[in-house]
């Protein structure tokens, strides 16, 4: 076994947030070695919506989502899907789903959330201050919106829901939506207008721009798989390669696979890959801002390398591979809202990511034996969350008071 460097810390995954982990860790003058068997930024990084959700401030778990979820399990075209492979290995994990949706839960789960999310722009802003790439945010907007007239009071509701919370939403009708998107002309009855959401120019640029800085910023690249990790008398431990190296801190930011990870030590985390798809199309300025069509439960996301269309929450674990008919549901209601990208539609790009989601929507941001990290479960927010939580959990692991209280995603709630 090495002797571990006097400061080196192994950050495990080079995701979003493993990406911001180790650049935050050489600001705070750490030596920091990042290590994936994947190149940065290849996993759900790199394919999300971009968008910097901060309005998603309610849990995935309450009993709104559990009363539809027959009909959207059912729908052919529904967002939701458990892959037949993968219902046994999902069941233990939606009994934790259901106990996550009492109602006091709920409450405590949604301002956990609204804390993380209140910070994320700032943290976001301040992360690509530092790296010189403030040009990767954009303040674009956002809309939520309905094609239904039955809809309006569920959107005066929630938008009255979010005031409350200090967040900026007005409601809009359908001639305020058709001037702000000509390109959905007739499409929708109204929705809720965010005008000052931001999103990122792209997730893959961004990928790439956090790890050229941390590179460029003195850290150290890894490529290779980390196939176990023990905490150690001394220090931690990983095995890689055939052999163990010692390090003085590690932080585990793998994501869907960082539950794998902590089982071997007796810590078994109810982390579900609920893996999502998009399509990606090569047209540009087709819509002005994200769009959310509420009935279709898709995001469609204006990149700057072109139209994204991104959704589907399927419960379908690390293993199985992708599901065709997931990507036919995503060009169903892309074709229906977009007719005009019929052709392209067919020749989009497709791709499968695995989002780390865990029962309560909450991501775990704790510390293990002192010296070991762990950061990860931002469900559909680990865009949104990823520079906020690796404030977060350096704070942790360097023993300084953290932003925010992080008692709400500590391990120990699934004990």
């Amino acid at each position: 076994m090495n002797n571990p460097a006097k400061n080196t810390v192994a950050v495990i995954g080079a995701g979003l947030l493993g990406l911001c982990t180790a650049l935050q860790l050489r600001r705070r003058g750490q030596d920091v070695t990042l290590i994936d068997a994947n190149a940065p930024g290849s996993g759900a990084s790199s394919g999300n919506a971009g968008f910097l959700a901060t309005e998603s401030i309610d849990p995935l778990s309450t009993w709104a989502t559990l009363k539809t979820a027959p009909k959207l399990l059912l729908h052919p075209h529904g967002p939701l899907k458990v892959p037949p492979g993968n219902w046994l290995a999902a069941l233990p994990w939606l009994a934790r789903f259901l106990q996550a949706a009492q109602g006091d839960r709920v409450v405590a789960h949604r301002l956990a959330l609204a804390a993380l999310n209140s910070r994320a722009v700032q943290s976001w802003i301040d992360c690509l201050t530092f790296v010189g790439r403030q040009d990767l945010l954009v303040q674009s907007g956002y809309l939520l919106a309905w094609e239904k007239a039955q809809g309006m009071s569920a959107a005066r509701h929630e938008a009255a829901h979010l005031q409350r919370w200090g967040l900026e939403v007005e409601v809009v009708d359908a001639a305020a939506i058709d001037s702000l998107e000509p390109a959905l002309a007739g499409r929708f009855n109204h929705g809720l207008h965010f005008r000052h959401a931001w999103r990122m120019r792209d997730p893959a640029w961004l990928c790439t721009a956090l790890f050229e800085a941390f590179i460029g910023h003195g850290g150290a690249w890894s490529q290779q798989r980390v196939e176990r990790l023990e905490c150690g008398a001394l220090a931690p431990r990983l095995y890689m390669n055939g052999r163990w190296e010692a390090y003085a801190r590690v932080a585990v930011c793998a994501g869907a696979h960082s539950a794998s990870l902590l089982s071997p030590l007796g810590i078994h985390i109810p982390l579900m890959a609920e893996r999502g798809y998009h399509l990606q199309c090569t047209s540009k300025g087709i819509i002005n801002r994200p769009i959310c069509p509420i009935e279709r439960r898709i995001f469609l996301s204006p990149l700057d390398t072109g139209l994204r269309v991104v959704g589907i929450s399927e419960l379908g674990g690390t293993l199985l591979p992708p599901q065709p008919a997931r990507l036919a549901t995503l060009k169903h209601h892309a074709q229906s809202l977009l007719p005009q990208l019929q052709t392209e539609l067919g020749d989009a790009t497709p791709w499968m990511g695995m989002r780390p989601t865990l029962p309560d929507s909450l991501p775990i941001i704790d510390v293990l034996a002192d010296r070991v990290g762990l950061a990860f479960g931002n469900q559909h927010l680990g865009l949104t969350q990823a520079a906020i939580t690796a404030e977060l959990i350096v704070s942790k692991l360097l023993v300084t008071p953290p932003a925010i209280d992080c008692h709400p995603y500590r391990m120990a709630r699934f004990s």
